[in-house]
């Protein structure tokens, strides 16, 4: 069986494939990971990670936790933070 070592998001890279959740796999104690499985591991946190830097930086901007706005300002903001988050972790 299968274990969820984490969820990046649904596959759907195919216009006529039906959507899929990307899953780790999870070792257990009488089964540990072959090779093939720890390298897709590996692949999966490396998409994984950009994201997850990400919405750590974006947690650092306050103002996010206090909107109460519509979603296309919501939206801008957001964009706006993005640049300058990007522009301090890239000096």
């Amino acid at each position: 069986m299968r274990g969820f070592a984490g969820v990046v998001g649904l596959d759907d890279s195919a216009p006529d494939a039906h959507p899929a959740v990307i899953t780790g796999y999870k070792a257990a104690r009488n089964r540990p990971l072959t090779r093939g499985q720890k390298l897709s591991n590996w692949a999966l946190a490396a998409v994984r990670a950009p994201v997850e830097h990400g919405f750590a930086h974006l947690k650092n901007w306050r103002v996010l936790g206090k909107i109460r706005t519509g979603p296309k300002w919501a939206t801008a903001l957001v964009r706006a933070l993005l640049v300058l988050t990007n522009r301090e972790v890239s000096r």
